[in-house]
């Protein structure tokens, strides 16, 4: 992430208060910066690093921190600070694998106001809306929902109804989305440019905080979803042309171990030919949940194999939050 101090929005591409039907300022002010520090041992540190530095959204009067889960997988310690410059730590509380999204509680009172979580799912294309990182109005930007459309990341990762949005923010991680209320709709997760409809196009992915309606009690009560476990595999694909070859392996991961390597071609699951990462995860997932053997047909230099993957749960990866 960007330095909040090295650059500022434009004031063409800021929110103008005076035409808003909502609290700029409060909106604004309950977005706090998270930085998060995870042990160099951890199984995401070589990915995503050992410091990390996002945003979160304050979604409730009780120091209820909402945030992108990258931030927060495998955190040993958690600071938020304010945009009036306190700062006190926090614990993570959950991250739900599914969705990509992580809970931190302030652990002290913060003297800012909560926002409210959107409770209507209308979310269309072409919708006004503020994209909002830590930093104040300098870091607050006019945007567009430019689609809303799957998602899927060569992680294992799928969304059914992302939300893609354009211009970019160059602070996206756990940004605040607001509609024209000021509720949150989405919160930061990627930048994405791409070739769409002709067109090369960039802007951000945004998580639609509607997934938190079914998942918010278990992630609060058990640090995670209670739904079973999706099967993981631990290999990491790319999708080209309407072909998956195999980019990296997880270290001694179960595709690793079952002797896939990088480089090869992912043309089947099963009796099912797979040519997309979504179809190729889908197929993967109705299998059954976590520790369910996956039956792979790849091609490796012209010779069609067929391995089986023994799944496993990615949570079994990674290192668990401190209780407190």
């Amino acid at each position: 992430m960007e330095n909040a101090d090295e650059w500022k929005f434009p004031h063409s591409l800021r929110p103008n208060p005076e035409k808003l039907l909502f609290n700029l300022d409060s909106a604004i002010n309950s977005v706090v910066k998270v930085r998060t520090s995870i042990p160099a041992a951890a199984f995401t540190a070589d990915v995503l690093g050992t410091e990390r530095i996002g945003s979160g959204v304050l979604i409730n009067n009780s120091g209820l921190i909402l945030t992108v889960g990258y931030l927060v997988t495998e955190a040993e310690t958690v600071w938020l600070t304010t945009n009036l410059n306190q700062s006190i730590p926090g614990h993570v509380v959950a991250y739900d694998q599914s969705s990509g999204l992580g809970l931190v509680q302030a652990l002290g009172s913060l003297d800012i106001d909560a926002s409210e979580l959107d409770q209507s799912d209308l979310v269309t294309v072409n919708d006004d809306i503020f994209f909002i990182s830590y930093g104040g109005i300098e870091h607050s930007l006019c945007s567009k929902i430019s689609r809303i459309d799957e998602f899927a990341g060569y992680w294992e990762y799928l969304l059914e109804a992302a939300i893609y949005t354009s211009p970019p923010h160059p602070q996206w991680g756990g940004a605040a989305v607001f509609n024209k209320k000021g509720h949150i709709i989405g919160i930061g997760s990627l930048f994405l440019q791409e070739i769409f409809e002709g067109q090369n196009l960039q802007g951000n992915l945004a998580i639609p905080t509607s997934i938190l309606k079914s998942i918010m009690g278990d992630m609060l009560e058990f640090g995670r979803s209670s739904a079973p476990a999706r099967p993981w595999l631990g290999m990491y694909a790319v999708e080209s042309e309407k072909t998956l070859t195999v980019n990296s392996l997880a270290r001694y991961g179960p595709a690793e171990l079952a002797g896939v390597l990088q480089g090869d071609k992912v043309v089947g699951v099963g009796e099912e030919s797979v040519s997309t990462l979504a179809n190729f995860f889908r197929s993967v997932w109705t299998l059954g949940a976590a520790g369910v053997s996956v039956p792979i047909n790849i091609n490796r230099n012209g010779n069609q194999l067929q391995l089986v993957i023994n799944s496993i749960d990615r949570n079994d990866f990674l290192l668990k939050p401190q209780t407190h």
